[in-house]
C-alpha cells in the first residue's frame, strides 16, 4: 500500500524515514526525504513520518522498520532516542541540516547526543564533515543532492533577472537581498524576483515596504516547486546571500539548469559550488552582493563565464549520483547490524 505522496506505508520491515518538516512546509528538508524515500523504495518498504513512533501502537511493535534516517539532529533528537532506547541494535543514520552543522551541534545537548547515537551521519555538501569532532568523523558520507537536469535558458539582451529562492526567515538573509536591491532601485534593466513564504512577519513587511520604494523588486511567496524550478531556469542569475546552509538545494537546481549563481562565501555554498568559483560574496554585505549583480549585468563575458563554471558541476548533481551513495550507505549498515 502507498500514501498519497506515493511511498510504501508498511511497518513492519524495511526504512523509516524521519522528517519533522512534512509537506505543508515546502521547504529543502521535505523535498530531501521525500527524494530519498522515492530513491530507498526501488529496495526497500519505506514510510514516511513526522516523528518515531507516528503511532502508539508502534512502540511495541515486535517488527519495527530495519533502519532510521531522521533528517535534523536537533529537531528529530526525540525520535532519535525513542528509535535506540527501542531498537539498540537497529541502525541510525542522522542526515545534518544547516542549523544541526552550523549551530545547533555547538549549543544544544540533544543535537549533540543524537551525533553520539547515530550509526552513520549524512552530511550534504563536500566541507560539512570538517564541523565534527574528528572522533565522529568516521561515520560520515557525503550525499550530495541533485535533481533532473534542465536546457540551459538564453540569456535575455534587455535585462538581468535575479532571483532568490527562500522562505523569510532569519538564516537565508533575506535582508540582504533588501539592500542590495535598494542600491540598484536605480537600475530598471535589473529586475529582482523573490520567491518564498513568510516565515517571519517583520521580514515580510520589509518585503512590502521594499515594493513599493523599488518598482525592479517582486515579493512572490511560496510558489509550487514545479513553478520555482522553470524561474530559476529562466533567471539570469540565482542569489542565494544565507548565513547558514547545509546544502542548499535550490543551489543544485540552478547548477543542474546552468543558471548563474551568487552566494555569500560559507561553507554549505562553497561545499556545493567549489573553492575556486567566481560568484561569493561575504556574508551579510550587500554592497559586494549589488556590485557581482552590477558586474554580471555589465561587464562582457561575466555571466556566460559564471554559467560555464556552474556546468562543469552539473554531473555530480544527478540523481543516480545520490541515490547510490545512499543505498550503499544503507546497505553498509544493515549488513553490519
Amino acid at each position: 500500500m502507498r500514501d498519497r505522496h506515493g511511498i510504501s506505508r508498511q511497518s513492519e520491515s524495511g526504512i523509516v524515514i524521519v522528517t519533522p518538516a512534512l509537506a505543508d512546509a515546502n521547504n529543502g528538508n521535505w523535498q530531501t526525504a521525500r527524494r530519498w524515500a522515492r530513491m530507498l523504495a526501488t529496495e526497500y518498504p519505506v514510510r514516511l513520518v513526522g516523528q518515531w513512533p507516528d503511532e502508539p501502537s508502534q512502540a511495541s511493535n515486535t517488527r519495527p522498520p530495519a533502519l532510521m534516517i531522521a533528517l535534523h539532529a536537533r529537531r528529530s533528537a526525540a525520535s532519535i532516542e525513542r528509535w535506540k532506547a527501542a531498537s539498540p541494535d537497529s541502525p541510525l543514520i542522522v542526515a545534518l541540516t544547516g542549523t544541526d552543522l552550523y549551530r545547533d551541534i555547538e549549543i544544544d545537548a540533544s543535537a549533540q547526543r543524537s551525533l553520539e547515537l547515530a550509526d552513520g551521519l549524512i552530511v550534504l555538501n563536500t566541507l560539512g564533515a570538517q564541523r565534527l569532532p574528528e572522533r565522529l568523523r568516521s561515520k560520515v558520507t557525503v550525499v550530495l543532492q541533485s535533481c533532473s537536469a534542465r536546457q540551459p535558458w538564453p540569456l535575455a539582451q534587455r535585462h538581468l533577472r535575479v532571483v532568490m529562492v527562500g522562505h523569510l526567515r532569519a538564516e537565508k538573509a533575506p535582508e540582504t537581498l533588501f539592500a542590495a536591491a535598494r542600491r540598484l532601485a536605480d537600475r530598471p534593466d535589473i529586475v529582482f524576483d523573490h520567491i518564498g513564504g513568510a516565515l517571519d512577519e517583520s521580514l515580510a513587511q520589509q518585503a512590502r515596504r521594499l515594493m513599493q520604494d523599488c518598482p525592479n523588486y517582486r515579493w512572490l511567496g511560496a510558489l509550487p516547486h514545479v513553478e520555482v524550478r522553470r524561474r530559476i531556469q529562466r533567471a539570469g542569475l540565482l542569489v542565494h546571500p544565507s548565513h547558514m546552509e547545509g546544502g542548499a538545494h535550490v543551489v543544485i537546481e540552478a547548477i543542474r539548469s546552468s543558471t548563474a549563481v551568487l552566494a555569500s562565501g560559507i561553507d554549505g555554498n562553497i561545499g556545493l559550488l567549489g573553492e575556486r568559483y567566481e560568484g561569493y560574496f561575504p556574508v551579510g554585505n550587500a554592497e559586494a552582493l549589488a556590485s557581482l549583480i552590477t558586474s554580471a549585468r555589465d561587464v562582457p563575458g561575466m555571466l556566460v563565464e559564471l554559467r560555464q563554471q556552474v556546468s562543469r558541476r552539473a554531473e555530480r548533481y544527478a540523481p543516480e549520483h545520490e541515490k547510490a551513495t545512499l543505498l550503499a550507505q544503507v546497505r553498509a549498515l544493515l549488513t553490519r547490524h
